[in-house]
């Protein structure tokens, strides 16, 4: 089992976005990175653990958790036209983006940035890190170990 950090901002996918969907599950669409594809595509599996991230909002954090519940797929919005993440260089027959669909377990106040980096024990946390604007990223065992048990 792995666990990931995925980001989404509360205004086009929330926390309670989540917990409200039909069978509280929803596909993440939109990610346009190819690191962050690639973690879904070839990385996460069915079970592993997430750290639902509100992002690009006033109090940016981690909002809940979640878990992978699909394998990675073809992200229908690469072929709307009418998508804000529509790719006219991606086909049918060749997609470039991919998704998972991701499951609600548990709302957690929330744990923000400033939170974070209050812990030595997250210190090397990627979201934390300078510059970091992937959508997607790994956390190791011990990271997620500390945030659910004393955090969340």
């Amino acid at each position: 089992m792995r666990y990931w950090l995925m980001k989404s901002e509360p205004e086009e996918a929330s926390i309670d976005d989540l917990a409200n969907a039909p069978k509280q599950t929803l596909p993440w669409t939109g990610v346009r990175n190819y690191q962050a594809r690639n973690f879904m595509r070839d990385t996460m599996q069915i079970g592993d653990g997430v750290l639902f991230y509100h992002s690009s909002c006033p109090e940016p954090g981690i909002a809940g958790l979640a878990e992978v519940v699909s394998t990675a797929y073809p992200d229908p919005t690469q072929f709307d036209k009418k998508s804000p993440y529509f790719d006219p260089k991606s086909t049918q027959e060749t997609p470039r983006w991919m998704l998972v669909d991701v499951r609600f377990v548990k709302k957690t106040p929330l744990i923000s940035l400033a939170a974070l980096r209050e812990h030595l024990e997250l210190a090397d946390m990627r979201v934390l890190a300078k510059g970091n604007r992937l959508s997607i990223t790994p956390v190791t065992d011990t990271e997620w170990r500390f945030i659910t048990k004393r955090l969340a």
